[in-house]
């Protein structure tokens, strides 16, 4: 049986990511980049998918308690066992010619015996390399990769596994070194494993030392902060959704997507997390990648990108994986990048707006591709389109798009207005009327009080929740405040908001799922802004309560199982920590606030 998803925690180079389990087992990691191939894919079927274990020997559990080193990634993971105490210490440096991998074991308290278990296999499983030992050096060999492992640790091999067993006493510190490379190169030389440790650390805690936030959620905001970090493909800026795939929205279930990719619809909120936060360079960066993504014909805009902007992401069935908790297929790519969403020109010109307000130096070319994009929208607003949420069943007018594609002609209008770039001025004021006046007419239900999923639709909608926080319409205004009131009796559960009820809409996949973390904090967001500010508070406080022991989430919950479901660490997630943190603290310029342009027309 799997472990559950909050067993795991983080570790990664800014280029790519593992994930340690609690039982000192690495189960995954893909290499060179978060959307290679995963040589440790354990996670997603058997320990002989790939993993790399180490632990105390026996049977015997032991007690264990784990953290991150104070404002960093390095990863401790503390073993007590009746023959004493053991620390592994885990942590990928930041990127310099090739991943590194380093493990430490420390001996703590007495002498504890170790095991290690050490199971390479490249390409999500499926190839078992040609290993080979030349001196200090355990080399695996298969195709294009290559795996060097150093440790003054005595290995061998027994049935397609490297194995060790050793006793660490109190004061010694076991170094392991893991470092890929093209396996048509030299192989690099070996490292200090003890030294990088160090040096990671501080690496981390220099970046933490730029984090502006001081309010009274400073250690689940730097956290957050960190996991986005760690999200972050430091060579374009670009940042992933999740470090995994095919992990599953309900346990058994087919709704099992890639996440390694770098989503549109994140733009704005994941520019406002990194702004608030203190990292206008991150910012800068992101922006950035945004543009260059989204470069060409406006009607070939995609939702997602890979991390250095690839469009190609060509969703495959890895069939020999069985799967998280034989939740299959296990998919790589994702077909959701070719359906038409009108939400991401709203999103992406929201980002570009946002950015110009914060003083981001302007790109040159910004205005050009802006002026390209609203040129497409003028009509394209009208489309139907997937929404939001990617369904794979016939495009609906969602009323997520339909708002998102008036924020797009609002921003544009105010970035004229305020500053002084040339545009159609009155045409796309009119057109933004236009679309606020349909919305309001088409997409609100006076029988249920409420604004709805979609025209001509009965089922609610999470995303709606958005409508006061883009300025669609004022937080107080009563179709507005029915709104949150509708999804509060119908969506919420436990205290925790589902997207829309899966067997109700036609998203072309079997009913169920967790409750969308993201939607939880929009509807703190909103209680914030409705003045229900001890609500919120009780709201991002249980929110705060579903994190792992280290701080992270996953994309959703499971309030009956009370386990995290979702691809994990989700980005989203955590961007909508680091928001309603701010929104709760009152920043001056928190997002709940600042992001508003307009109150609307009725």
């Amino acid at each position: 049986m799997s472990r559950p998803i909050e067993d795991y925690a983080l570790i990664g180079d800014t280029q790519t990511a593992a994930l340690v389990c609690r039982d000192g087992s690495i189960d995954w990691l893909c290499l060179p980049r978060f959307d290679s191939g995963a040589c440790f894919a354990a996670m997603l079927g058997e320990p002989e998918h790939g993993r790399w274990l180490l632990a105390p020997a026996g049977d015997a559990p032991p007690r264990v308690r784990r953290r991150y080193r104070a404002d960093s990634l390095v990863l401790e993971t503390e073993f007590t066992t009746s023959e004493g105490v053991v620390r592994v210490v885990d942590c990928m440096p930041p990127r310099d010619r090739t991943p590194d991998l380093i493990r430490v074991v420390e001996g703590v308290k007495g002498q504890v015996t170790m095991d290690l278990e050490l199971i390479i296999r490249f390409d999500y499983g499926s190839v078992v390399p040609w290993v080979t030992k030349d001196g200090a050096e355990l080399r695996a060999v298969a195709g294009p990769d290559a795996l060097s492992l150093y440790t003054p640790v005595e290995t061998h091999g027994q049935h397609l596994t490297t194995r060790a067993r050793f006793t660490v006493s109190e004061g010694q510190h076991l170094p392991f070194v893991l470092r890929w490379h093209p396996s048509n190169e030299p192989a690099p030389p070996p490292l200090d494993g003890l030294l990088a440790v160090v040096d990671t650390e501080s690496w981390w805690r220099e970046w933490s030392s730029r984090c502006t936030y001081q309010g009274p959620f400073r250690e689940p905001v730097l956290t957050s902060l960190m996991a986005l970090k760690a999200l972050t493909y430091a060579p374009t800026g670009g940042i992933v959704a999740a470090a995994t795939t095919s992990l599953p929205e309900r346990l058994g279930g087919v709704r099992n997507w890639d996440y390694r990719f770098c989503w549109l619809r994140d733009a704005t909120f994941t520019l406002y997390a990194l702004l608030l936060g203190g990292f206008k360079e991150e910012a800068e960066a992101w922006r950035d990648w945004l543009l260059r993504s989204v470069a060409g014909d406006p009607a070939k805009i995609q939702i997602m990108y890979g991390v250095a902007g690839e469009r190609r992401l060509s969703e495959l069935t890895l069939d020999w994986l069985p799967g998280y908790e034989r939740s299959h297929p296990v998919r790589t790519g994702n077909a959701a990048v070719h359906q038409f969403q009108l939400d991401v020109f709203g999103e992406l010109l929201d980002a570009l707006h946002q950015a110009r307000r914060a003083g981001i130096p302007a790109e040159r070319r910004a205005w050009s591709m802006t002026l390209a994009l609203m040129d497409f929208l003028e009509s394209g607003w009208k489309q139907p389109d997937e929404g939001l949420w990617e369904v794979r069943g016939p495009r609906q007018h969602f009323t997520h798009s339909k708002m998102m594609a008036w924020v797009a002609f609002d921003r544009a209008v105010r970035t004229v207005e305020h500053f002084g770039k040339p545009g159609p001025l009155k045409r796309w004021q009119a057109i933004r009327d236009d679309i606020h006046r349909e919305i309001c007419e088409r997409a609100y239900d006076s029988r249920l009080g409420a604004f709805t999923q979609a025209y001509g639709s009965a089922s609610l909608d999470a995303s709606l929740l958005l409508m006061p926080m883009v300025g669609f319409l004022p937080p107080t205004d009563p179709r507005v405040v029915g709104t949150v009131h509708a999804i509060e009796r119908e969506l919420m559960k436990d205290g925790l908001v589902r997207r829309y009820h899966t067997h109700e809409g036609k998203d072309g996949l079997p009913p169920g799922e967790g409750a969308f973390l993201a939607c939880t904090f929009w509807l703190a967001d909103n209680y914030v802004l409705q003045g229900r500010v001890d609500e919120a508070k009780a709201l991002f406080q249980r929110m705060l309560e579903l994190r792992n022991d280290v701080g992270l989430l996953a994309e959703e919950y499971d309030p009956v199982a009370k386990r995290q479901l979702g691809n994990f660490p989700q980005a989203f997630s955590h961007v909508g920590l680091i928001n309603t943190a701010f929104n709760l603290t009152e920043h001056l310029t928190s997002p709940a606030l600042h992001r508003q342009q307009s109150n609307g027309k009725s």
